[in-house]
């Protein structure tokens, strides 16, 4: 909103400074900047309310140190998170980006699946929440919405060179004439297509297109790769939701690490809508998806800013309300970025606390079978669970993951370059 109106006051009165708002750069640090005192001064208001409703966390005994001290501590703290990413994106951002309309879909709708899973839990007394198959279904119907979205949206393209459009049979958009990147005053003409073409890492030929999976069909390709996209999509967003929902297990673990994700996707998002870096690091152009940034920016912010009062001691929780939401929305930004193969690397915190789970899980059963007993690989899964079994601190858990995080977070960002 406040984009327009300086657009305006610059545009009309020439209003100084006003020009600022045409920056990139200032819009996401602005965005940042509120996120944090939106988060931090709101943060304590929400946190008194969901005191005064009695919106307490019960902790089941699992044994682990430190436990009992949790009780009572308020949960549905993702609201802190959710508003501190709606308030400065509808400031800074351009409302009429598909991409920032998409987001804040995904943002709100997981944000109620979750909410609803934690006001069963606190409300109801019912420690299971939401049955699991209708928080399936909200993630299903997401995944659905932004595959298709992703699919239809005449605005959601990517740039290729013309000749190469035409050469694959590309369905052609808009066609452009832009300066020679490398040089001269012949005009280089470009296609911005409606294909399905995406980045997969540490190839030197990087590019993959969902059409070729229809290989069967000798027609309509980019017609029909919506059969596998949309349900990869789906797979995908259920699959980093949950993820991010189990790593919330310890004070400021979920929005540590789920903060280092988004600051490599804010990083991603700034390179694939500039045609001079697409073009250096031989990645894809997405034109205007610029405002990924901006969205990104403020979630950074939402993160660090929850950290404030989720950081160990925690004085709230950010429950399913935040968790799901916040793995929602990192899937959504890496399909929309087409960095989707990337996600077991960037999201690999997230990604070993679910091998964890699954392994534990098909240990017992197979051993239970075969022994009479079930045996464990871990002391307690998720694997942060395990290493307080063995009697390191929270904090010190929490500290290490994020190491890990900015460590795969570098790695993530080194594939530009290592193919």
């Amino acid at each position: 909103m406040l984009y327009y109106l300086f657009e305006y006051l610059e545009n009309e009165f020439k209003f100084p400074g006003a020009e600022l708002f045409q920056f990139l750069s200032f819009r996401a640090g602005m965005a940042i900047v509120v996120a944090l005192i939106v988060s931090v001064i709101w943060g304590n208001k929400i946190i008194s309310s969901l005191k005064s409703m009695q919106i307490g966390e019960s902790v089941r005994d699992l044994g682990l140190a430190g436990q009992n001290e949790k009780t009572g501590t308020p949960t549905m703290g993702g609201i802190i998170i959710i508003l501190a990413v709606i308030i400065p994106v509808l400031l800074f951002a351009k409302l009429e980006s598909v991409y920032i309309r998409l987001l804040l879909l995904s943002t709100i709708w997981m944000a109620l699946v979750g909410a609803i899973d934690d006001y069963i839990k606190v409300f109801k007394k019912n420690k299971a929440g939401l049955h699991g198959k209708f928080k399936i279904l909200g993630q299903v119907v997401l995944g659905i919405m932004v595959g298709g979205v992703m699919f239809w949206d005449s605005d959601i393209v990517v740039r290729v060179p013309h000749a190469v459009a035409l050469e694959m049979g590309y369905p052609i958009v808009e066609v452009i004439q832009v300066k020679n990147p490398r040089g001269g005053d012949e005009k280089v003409s470009y296609a911005y297509v409606k294909t399905g073409l995406t980045n997969i890492p540490f190839m030197k030929k990087n590019g993959f297109n969902y059409r070729n999976l229809v290989f069967f069909t000798q027609d309509n390709k980019d017609a029909l790769y919506w059969i596998f996209f949309i349900p990869f999509v789906i797979f995908l967003i259920t699959a980093v939701s949950n993820a991010a929902n189990l790593t919330d297990g310890l004070d400021g673990l979920a929005a540590g690490t789920s903060a280092i994700i988004v600051g490599v996707l804010a990083i991603f998002a700034y390179l694939s809508s500039n045609a001079q870096f697409a073009d250096y690091l031989n990645i894809l152009f997405i034109p205007r998806s610029e405002e990924l940034v901006i969205f990104s920016a403020s979630l950074i912010g939402a993160c660090v800013g929850f950290l404030w009062y989720n950081s160990y001691p925690a004085r709230v929780f950010m429950g399913d309300t935040g968790s799901l939401a916040l793995g929602g929305i990192i899937a959504t930004l890496t399909i929309l970025l087409r960095k989707e193969f990337l996600i077991p690397i960037l999201c690999g915190i997230f990604f070993i606390e679910t091998l964890s789970v699954m392994l534990q899980v098909s240990y017992f059963k197979y051993t239970k079978r075969k022994y009479g007993e079930g045996r464990r690989i871990f002391r307690m899964s998720p694997i942060h669970h395990h290493f307080q079994k063995l009697g390191m601190h929270e904090a010190k858990i929490v500290t290490r993951f994020w190491i890990v995080g900015i460590l795969l977070a570098i790695l993530t960002i080194i594939t530009l370059k290592v193919r």
